[in-house]
């Protein structure tokens, strides 16, 4: 292999005939390729400035209206409130972030297949968020209680101090 300047030559072995020195070389390519534009940028939420927020909320609500549409998803996976809980938020905006970067100017055809292939996985994942949710049996929203875990516990302020290392008797 050469230099990292010319993208386009790599010496792959390969020891299949069914073309995995290409497959492989395509691959390379897409990796030390430079980056072909402007880069979409994935936020946590709870990071979000209100003017992104805005804008992740706009581009994810469009996004969800084509995936159920698409991929003809019920309620019970993607019930009509979504938007009001965050575990289904967050597993939608990750799968929307996902399918966005399966297609890629320098991509030879790997990343949308690797999107469906995890496709199945997001939904078993959607369809379990929106059971616990429990909105789609009530046909109607049902508020999720929120959770908070205290940090103030005794129990954890000593648990914090402790080491637990296990450390082998020499």
């Amino acid at each position: 292999m050469h230099s990292h300047d010319n993208v386009d030559e790599f010496d792959v072995p390969s020891s299949g005939s069914f073309g995995d020195d290409e497959i492989t070389a395509q691959l390379f390519r897409s990796a030390f390729a430079g980056q072909a534009g402007p880069k979409s940028v994935t936020r946590r939420w709870r990071e979000m400035t209100t003017e992104q927020s805005q804008e992740a909320w706009r581009s994810l609500f469009a996004w969800v209206r084509w995936l159920v549409a698409t991929y003809q998803l019920t309620t019970s996976v993607v019930p009509d409130c979504w938007w009001r809980h965050p575990e289904i938020v967050a597993e939608l905006y990750a799968l929307h972030r996902a399918e966005l970067a399966s297609y890629t100017t320098d991509d030879p055809g790997f990343g949308p297949l690797a999107f469906h292939e995890r496709l199945p996985h997001a939904v078993e994942r959607l369809r379990t968020h929106t059971r616990a949710a429990g909105c789609v049996g009530l046909q109607a929203h049902k508020e999720p209680a929120p959770r908070m875990l205290a940090n103030d516990d005794p129990a954890f302020l000593d648990w914090c101090k402790a080491s637990h290392q296990l450390v082998p008797e020499f």
